[in-house]
């Protein structure tokens, strides 16, 4: 089997053991260099005792200026040297004539050695030389009368011991070192070669990098934008798909994702670790949904991968099917009311009163014209002029008079909302108000809708004197979930309207009285300011056509 068909532990285990041999291979030659090292600064200490023992001896003062003095100095010197374990005593006059050697066809020669000449001069001191013996630390000490003068040296040699010496005399210790190496080397190395392998999900490293490949191709291939942040909130990574829907360009690695996405919030799920799903958020013109989930290793929160779906088409379908609902549900009231007036001209005709007939439907006709005239030139929109209209004929149904107020107008949008904002906040007021009047007698039923702007704000007024709503009740209506409306409702009606205002920025003051009516007023501002919107504003502003 070859290294590259081995399993990932064995070659862990390997990899390991062999770093783990290879530091204690390193540590030992320079435990071994500062042995010898050491042993080099005993040997030159010892030699320069033994040497100034040797230069104080009475008897080498009084025969190192004799002829042959070396006949009583050179037995003297020999025992020393044995005693004292150095490896050579040379005693030299001050002609280098030796008085000293271990070899004794030396005695009485000359001494030719490079680093004597300093000893000569009165100075002790150790050198490391290689001589005949090998490589030596030499301690020098001169040779000093009764009268102060030199008369000579003493040259004390150790033998350095060679690098196979040390490794001889540490053998044993080397060999427990390597014993204990090995053992714990193979354990610690198996242990971590297991940990490893447990870590990545017992995968060989070819199957991490297939998976890796293929894991990719999938993320990338997603139809919704994903975005994965760490604990800091930095992104670190991010398919083409998120790049699209948030109009990113380039590679956003490393940044912030507040700096990237200024409206998004992500410290809650950082630190509660709790999911966010379903936030709504528009960017420019595009409406966004993101799901933001907490990514957890060990129960700690290490970080969060953010969803995105880009819901504008979807959004506008479910408009364009609800307007189609809305548009059915108008026809209805519609085909009813005139349901209704043809038989009131049936019942003239037979009457023999065609006069009064061709009134009636003057007068009905003219209404509404006027009033279709009024919504198309004041709101200048042709959905919230539906809107209206049906409202208007579904109030006749139930014997409700719907009235839009005469200085009613629209002609911008605020900047962080659009018309499908408008059609469901004036929907949802609308349809609260006609249910405001179930269970209850009145003489007079009514809804007043006013809706006017000016350069600052625009205020959306829908009243009513229904049956109003109870106190204990007031603050919770626009809580999700919380409805009057028992089983018929859902509770999400004038919880969307809340988002939609807050998104605006705006305000909602809610006036009600039980049994008299109940009055809801928006006020949205038309111009926003930086502190309280971070989000560029340019291209959410949209004129009605």
């Amino acid at each position: 089997m070859s290294l590259k068909q081995m399993p990932i532990r064995w070659k862990i285990t390997i990899l390991s053991f062999g770093i783990v041999l290879f530091s204690v291979v390193i540590g030992g030659i320079i435990i071994i260099g500062k042995t010898i090292e050491s042993k080099e600064e005993s040997l030159g200490d010892h030699a320069l005792i033994t040497g100034r023992t040797v230069a104080n001896l009475p008897a080498l003062k009084e025969n190192l200026t004799e002829s042959e003095g070396w006949k009583q100095i050179n037995p003297m010197v020999e025992r020393i040297r044995t005693i004292n374990n150095s490896d050579y005593i040379v005693v030299l006059n001050m002609n280098r004539v030796r008085f000293s050697h271990p070899i004794d066809d030396k005695l009485g020669t000359l001494s030719s050695g490079k680093d004597e000449g300093p000893a000569f001069a009165e100075h002790s001191y150790t050198s490391k030389a290689e001589g005949e013996m090998g490589v030596a630390v030499r301690a020098f000490v001169p040779v000093m009368n009764e009268e102060h003068e030199q008369i000579g040296v003493v040259i004390v040699g150790n033998l350095l011991p060679s690098f196979l010496d040390v490794l001889n005399d540490m053998k044993n210790e080397i060999l427990i070192v390597l014993f204990l190496t090995l053992l714990f080397g193979v354990t610690g190395s198996w242990l971590l070669a297991r940990h490893i392998k447990e870590q990545t999900y017992r995968l060989e490293p070819h199957e991490i990098v297939q998976l890796l490949v293929e894991r990719t191709a999938t993320f990338q291939a997603m139809n919704e934008g994903v975005v994965a942040i760490n604990n800091e909130g930095r992104i670190t990574i991010m398919n083409d798909k998120a790049s699209k829907i948030l109009g990113i360009a380039g590679d956003q690695t490393g940044q912030q994702i507040e700096k990237v996405i200024p409206d998004i919030k992500l410290g809650g799920v950082l630190n509660s670790g709790k999911a966010v799903y379903n936030k709504e958020l528009r960017l420019g013109s595009t409406l966004v949904m993101s799901t933001q989930i907490p990514v957890r290793v060990n129960n700690d929160t290490i970080g969060a991968v953010v969803i995105f779906q880009d819901r504008t088409d979807v959004t506008k379908l479910a408009e364009e099917l609800t307007g189609v609902k809305a548009f059915v549900d108008a026809l209805r009231v519609q085909n009813h009311e005139h349901l209704n007036k043809l038989h009131t001209i049936a019942g003239l005709i037979q009457l023999d009163k065609k006069e009064q007939a061709l009134n009636f439907v003057f007068e009905t006709s003219e209404k509404q014209e006027q009033l279709s005239n009024f919504l198309v030139k004041n709101l200048r929109d042709y959905s919230l002029s539906g809107l209206l209209l049906s409202k208007v004929s579904r109030g006749k149904e139930l014997g409700i008079e719907v009235n839009i107020d005469e200085q009613s107008e629209l002609k911008h949008y605020p900047p962080l909302m659009d018309h499908h904002d408008f059609v469901l906040i004036l929907g949802n007021l609308i349809e609260n108000a006609f249910h405001s009047f179930e269970d209850i007698e009145r003489d007079q039923k009514w809804i007043d809708i006013f809706l006017v702007q000016d350069e600052a704000a625009c205020q959306i007024c829908v009243e009513d004197n229904g049956k109003g709503i109870q106190e204990e009740k007031q603050s919770k209506i626009f809580d999700r979930g919380f409805t009057t409306k028992g089983d018929n409702g859902s509770g999400i009606g004038l919880y969307l309207v809340k988002k939609i205002v807050d998104k605006g920025l705006g305000e909602i003051e809610l006036i009600s009285q039980q049994n008299e009516g109940t009055s809801v007023v928006i006020t949205i501002p038309m111009m926003i300011e930086e502190d309280r919107y971070e989000q560029p504003t340019t291209g959410n502003s949209s004129t009605i056509n």
